[in-house]
């Protein structure tokens, strides 16, 4: 039976690592997580926020993630998204979504990033 989402994975290109941790670490608030050594040795980076996971792997061929994403929840929206902005990252707003606040952001690769909150 499934419990749980573990993670989830994004890709990215060769060499970024250090751009991803800029991103995922200063401007999201993530913890870098160590890689096991067998697993490093691929290059990537590891992120956690309390329970979440996102696991960037390398890939040769890398291209981003323009409708996939991962959806993450965050709370006070509006002061996550201007955390964002001050870090030069833009926020696409999007209110279809009934009884959710939500925004979209690309991570420095062009990975799409989905974050939301419910409303009242």
């Amino acid at each position: 039976m499934l419990a749980a989402v573990d993670h989830v994975q994004l890709a990215a290109p060769p060499g970024s690592e250090e751009l991803l941790r800029g991103y995922y670490v200063d401007v999201l608030g993530m913890t870098e997580m160590p890689k096991p050594p067998v697993l490093a040795a691929r290059g990537g980076c590891w992120f956690r926020a309390g329970a979440v996971q996102l696991h960037l792997g390398i890939e040769a061929d890398f291209r981003p993630a323009r409708k996939a994403h991962p959806g993450l929840r965050v709370t006070d929206i509006e002061a996550y998204a201007t955390r964002l902005e001050t870090h030069g990252v833009a926020v696409t707003w999007d209110d279809d979504l009934p009884g959710q606040l939500r925004f979209y952001a690309d991570d420095p690769v062009g990975n799409r990033l989905e974050f939301l909150e419910p409303r009242g």
